[in-house]
């Protein structure tokens, strides 16, 4: 199975929101089924089959999250991120303050999505790959 480390490196490649494509195309490969960030502090758990599971250690300073959602600057701060305007520690502190507290990424079906802090799932995008 996969373990942090190459996850990381997969990740290490990634300097904007324009590489993600290819990041879960690496991760995909080395077994990864599904992943979930947590903003408040950037650690990830990751998933393979049979019920494995991999953590990552927090990447960053504690972001308080907000508690109202702003779903339009959101949108607006994860376009702007995807066309590669904005780095990884802007676009966590983006999602902080507009009350995104994680992300879940479903490799079988390339979808990513974005929950608050009550788990209401604020948007869904389909991954191009």
């Amino acid at each position: 199975m996969f373990t942090v480390e190459q996850i990381e490196a997969a990740h290490s490649k990634v300097k904007s929101g324009a590489d993600f494509a290819a990041y879960i195309q690496d991760i995909k490969k080395l077994g990864v089924t599904s992943y979930d960030v947590f903003v408040a502090d950037g650690h990830s758990d990751h998933y393979g089959n049979n019920r494995y599971k991999t953590s990552s250690p927090g990447n960053h300073e504690f972001l308080t999250i907000g508690s109202s959602v702003y779903s339009e600057q959101f949108k607006q701060g994860l376009k702007d991120h995807q066309q590669g305007k904005t780095d990884y520690a802007s676009f966590m502190k983006m999602c902080a303050k507009c009350g995104i507290e994680k992300w879940t990424v479903l490799l079988d079906k390339l979808t990513c999505a974005y929950y608050d802090s009550a788990g209401n799932e604020v948007l869904v995008e389909e991954i191009p790959l």
